[in-house]
């Protein structure tokens, strides 16, 4: 578990988030819950191919003590626990939509020989109709959504 840095020790503002979302999976971790608010564990765990359990709890665990995400244990039998995002984890993926445009515009559209027209902003290459939703970058689009 990674352990929190002192307020003073951050050189800028990127080394402080990436602080919190600094990991393979945390990014797709926030992403999966804004996308399915309120999720369980396991939920989580399909909505995000390739991430073990292990790893699943322990970005869970990180993402909470940073006060983004929002932990609810149920006194249920079974016991039931939903996870969800906090008001400061909704304005973190606010801030992370433009990284998601960049790559949309630099990394997967160019990839697959689609060019953007000149001064057209990320996601415009095929049309508005036709741009691509979120889920286009998902690893798991293919999949349908289970809500």
């Amino acid at each position: 578990m990674a352990t929190a840095r002192r307020p003073g020790t951050y050189v800028c503002g990127i080394d402080a988030a990436m602080d919190v979302i600094g990991g393979k999976w945390k990014v797709l971790v926030l992403w999966a819950l804004d996308d399915h608010p309120r999720r369980r564990f396991g939920e989580l765990r399909r909505l995000i191919p390739g991430i073990t359990e292990k790893v699943l709890a322990s970005h869970l665990r990180e993402l909470e003590a940073a006060g983004v995400v929002h932990r609810e244990a149920y006194d249920e039998v079974p016991p039931r626990v939903e996870y969800s995002l906090t008001p400061l984890g909704v304005s973190l993926n606010a801030a992370l939509e433009p990284l998601g445009a960049w790559g949309r515009a630099h990394v997967i559209e160019p990839a697959a020989g689609v060019a953007a027209p000149q001064g057209a902003r990320p996601g415009e290459a095929r049309g508005a109709a036709e741009a691509p939703g979120r889920d286009e970058v998902r690893p798991d689009a293919s999949r349908p959504s289970r809500r």
